[in-house]
């Protein structure tokens, strides 16, 4: 083989990766249009864009929570859930992940908690999202975190923080086995919720997840549930 085609392999290898990663994180779930319509926020929620994604903004004053989105899921697609979250009274802040995957964004929920001044901080995300926010929790980075929301989703290393773990009865894409296992790097007063006939995608609003289970609740219903849930969870 001549040095200059031995030379064009690593340059081919290279383009043919580029070109791989390229298309798969353009690959995502989008948010649907009536996700969408919540930018503009509702009768008692703000929405403002900010440097990490969106604010949403209620007429709660001591209470934040910073959620991470699933892998590969458009952050703009749990906006109905958050907006329902800051309406309850904790103001919400939604975070874009570069690649809309959370992975590359583990560290973003540090620079929302220098800029703003809440008495109390959460952090939480689904799916992968959840599981991210959970290695932040372990890292030692914790001190002012109040407790951790888990969707869909599990911690592979200690969390000291108070944790809140929902998942719905008919998900198919949460890895059942390794949600078991998780438990035993949570805290003993760690919570469980599981949302009867709820499933994964139906946390935010995307469409159908592959893989997942039908679920025989409404989107609405089991988002008004896990709300619910949570809201009551971070007032005990």
């Amino acid at each position: 083989m001549k040095r200059k085609q031995i030379l064009l392999i690593p340059i081919i290898l290279l383009v043919i990766l580029a070109a791989g990663s390229i298309f798969y994180v353009s690959d995502y779930y989008h948010a649907s249009p009536e996700a969408l319509a919540y930018l503009e926020g509702t009768k008692n929620v703000e929405v403002k864009q900010i440097p990490q994604g969106l604010m949403l903004d209620g007429p709660g004053k001591n209470a934040a929570f910073i959620f991470y989105p699933g892998a590969k899921v458009e952050y703009t697609a749990y906006l109905p859930l958050l907006c329902r979250m800051a309406g309850e009274g904790v103001d919400c802040f939604a975070v874009e992940m570069p690649g809309n995957l959370a992975i590359f964004g583990k560290n973003k929920a540090t620079s929302i908690m220098e800029a703003y001044n809440y008495d109390k901080w959460y952090l939480g995300g689904h799916s992968l999202g959840g599981a991210v926010a959970a290695m932040y929790a372990a890292e030692k980075r914790a001190e002012n975190l109040d407790g951790l929301v888990l969707m869909a989703a599990y911690p592979t290393e200690e969390v000291e923080v108070p944790t809140l773990t929902l998942y719905g009865s008919e998900d198919r894409v949460l890895n059942m086995e390794k949600l078991e296992e998780g438990k035993q790097f949570l805290p003993a007063e760690a919570e469980t919720v599981v949302i009867e006939d709820g499933n994964h995608a139906q946390f935010g609003d995307y469409g159908e997840q592959k893989g997942d289970g039908e679920a025989t609740i409404s989107r609405e219903e089991q988002m008004k549930v896990a709300v619910a849930s949570i809201i009551d969870w971070m007032k005990n």
